[in-house]
């Protein structure tokens, strides 16, 4: 029976990891998310990755005045995705990447209804597993979208691969997604 899956990671970036944003917590969850991609691209199951995109002016948006830690500015070394992650795409064949610069990312559903038509995949087969950073920032958006989208898809968060602002928030948007009939696990 062919596996009915994709792969959405939300994030994954320098700059969330280990740079400007980064935490301890986000640190630890990259080599289960790049296990995922690995296992993702070696069964040639379709790979969606979203990229924080910000240009000089962050500070002068809306969202700088709340967060004023420049972040993501496209072309930065903190913009880009570690190595391990980067070098996992490199073998995939169906792999996208949509830039964002805001939470969620209209883009995606669109993306995956590209995928699910090339596919010829009904999206109550479709298994999505959501994963990356911030849990209760970009994650919680992006698996909102998702599930408002495809109401009939499964849609999972994998919890052990998603790492929130702090370990609190990281539980509440858990929480908050189980509420929406979201998947945790």
């Amino acid at each position: 029976m062919e596996t009915k899956k994709i792969l959405v990671i939300v994030d994954m970036q320098i700059d969330f990891i280990n740079g400007s944003l980064g935490t301890q917590e986000a640190e630890a969850i990259v080599p289960g998310v790049v296990r995922r991609i690995q296992d993702a691209i070696s069964q040639n199951l379709p790979v969606i990755l979203t990229k924080d995109t910000h240009t000089e002016s962050y500070l002068t948006t809306q969202e700088g005045s709340f967060l004023p830690v420049p972040h993501c500015i496209a072309g930065t070394a903190g913009w880009e995705f570690p190595d391990a992650i980067k070098a996992e795409l490199k073998k995939g064949q169906d792999v996208s990447i949509l830039e964002k610069n805001a939470f969620g990312s209209f883009e995606l559903p669109k993306t995956v209804s590209t995928i699910l038509d090339k596919h010829n995949w009904d999206e109550k087969e479709v298994h999505i597993e959501i994963m990356g950073l911030c849990t209760d920032i970009c994650v919680v958006s992006n698996a909102i979208i998702l599930k408002t989208a495809f109401p009939e898809t499964a849609i999972h968060v994998i919890p052990d691969c998603c790492a929130g602002v702090t370990p609190e928030k990281h539980r509440h948007a858990l929480d908050t997604l189980a509420s929406c009939q979201v998947i945790i696990g």
